[in-house]
């Protein structure tokens, strides 16, 4: 029988996301000038102000407040009368040193026995529905976000738009589990004050309706044939929405996990990502299990795949890596021994994901807006300042939990 299912996304310029975009430019920071920096951020924004907390183990010192109003400006909070403005908003921090008691735990005098940062179960999610191996209602909530964001920069068709927006899609599926078609698409977009209220929402609606959706279309060609004239657009449903960002909801760092994952499919430990450097598992294992996950449906191993992988504070070896196909698979193994394989192609000692993954380089503001996964692995050249005049300019690589390079050893474990 046929059903639907729905997953949702917010822009960079949620409350949210301001907050995780933050503490992950504080990890960046840390990790440029020091690599071996240990740091949990958390990092709170509301009308006007905005509040860093955490614990820190580094060698290096950070002017905390102008990294902060650099993410806020770069968003686009830069009007006094959002009521949250990237050079006048209070900025506090209260980030001390890491506790030696966590930091025992996780130092070790051979790097390879490096000990989980926390206990817990992460979750690593692929499927082969799109090209990205992601669930296609997320995918299609996050590109719908991206594109309206280029819009605002552009200032162009749509000059009244402001950062804030959430998106959902709503996708049917048939019989086969495969996705047929779009059902609703729910956009809410912060805006200008306009002089009427019926004339705005007549205007939103018909600016994303006819600008936003083609563009969608047009640079997503696979995805054509699931726009319908059927779809049931629900434009800003509650009316205006002028006040929004962090003057209309305050955000926190780690409250939008399953838009950073995979929009409901698969399953999820429970553990944020922004502001943890990669001895945190919450964040270096979760990527490790994306890309086991990602390299088994690609080389052909199954159509679905779930992987769970679980730690104890302080210990290097895995609890146990738990493996679920969907009955999807093409190899005649259980999955309890896709899981025994997978345990001798990837090591998942804390060090060895690091290692593999290149984790211990400033990386993660990109992945603070628009998800963790499925974004596109590419090489980029930062630079960065310290406030005593230090620049530094590193190149490093993003998102290489994305990355198809465990194909052929798959393949070969597998004989596909």
């Amino acid at each position: 029988m046929s059903y639907l299912f729905t997953s949702e996304s917010v822009s960079e310029g949620h409350p949210d996301k301001i907050a995780d975009q933050i503490s992950d430019a504080l990890i960046d920071n840390f990790l440029a000038f020091d690599p071996e920096s240990k740091v949990a951020c958390e990092t709170l924004v509301t009308t006007g102000q905005v509040i860093l907390a955490g614990e820190v183990k580094s060698q290096t010192y950070l002017d905390v407040q102008q990294i902060a109003r650099d993410v806020i400006k770069k968003i686009g909070y830069t009007k006094s009368e959002y009521m949250f403005e990237a050079n006048s908003c209070g900025i506090l921090s209260a980030i001390h040193e890491q506790s030696q008691d966590i930091n025992q735990g996780v130092d070790r005098s051979s790097k390879e026995e490096q000990g989980a940062g926390d206990q817990g179960m992460m979750f690593g999610y692929a499927t082969n529905e799109t090209q990205d191996y992601m669930p296609l209602a997320l995918d299609l909530a996050h590109k719908l976000l991206q594109e309206l964001a280029a819009l605002r920069r552009e200032n162009k068709e749509i000059a009244y738009l402001r950062p804030d927006a959430k998106s959902q899609v709503t996708l049917e599926y048939d019989d086969n589990n495969k996705p047929v078609r779009i059902d609703a698409i729910v956009i809410s977009t912060q805006h200008d004050d306009f002089d009427e209220e019926s004339t705005m929402l007549a205007k939103i609606k018909k600016d994303l309706v006819d600008i936003l959706i083609p563009r969608i279309i047009a640079k997503y060609p696979q995805y054509a044939h699931l726009f319908n004239d059927k779809i049931e657009y629900h434009i800003n449903p509650t009316g205006k929405f002028v006040i929004g960002g962090p003057h209309g909801d305050t955000g926190l760092t780690g409250r939008k996990i399953i838009v950073d994952t995979y929009g409901g499919k698969g399953a999820h430990g429970g553990g944020a990502f922004s502001g943890k450097d990669p001895s945190k598992v919450d964040r270096s294992a979760a990527y490790a299990t994306r890309h086991i996950a990602k390299n088994l449906v690609a080389a052909g191993v199954a159509d679905e795949i779930l992987v769970q992988v679980s730690y104890a504070i302080g210990v290097a070896k895995p609890m146990g890596i738990y493996i679920n196909t969907y009955g999807t698979g093409k190899v005649s193994k259980t999955d309890g021994e896709i899981a025994k394989i997978v345990e001798n192609i990837f090591d998942m000692r804390p060090y060895f994901i690091e290692q593999r993954l290149k984790l211990r380089n400033p990386i993660y503001s990109e992945t603070a807006a628009y998800g963790h996964m499925g974004r596109k692995s590419e090489t980029v050249t930062k630079t960065f300042k310290s406030p005593g005049g230090e620049e530094k300019t590193v190149t490093v690589e993003l998102f290489t939990w994305e990355k198809l390079d465990f194909v052929d050893q798959v393949k070969t474990a597998f004989s596909l």
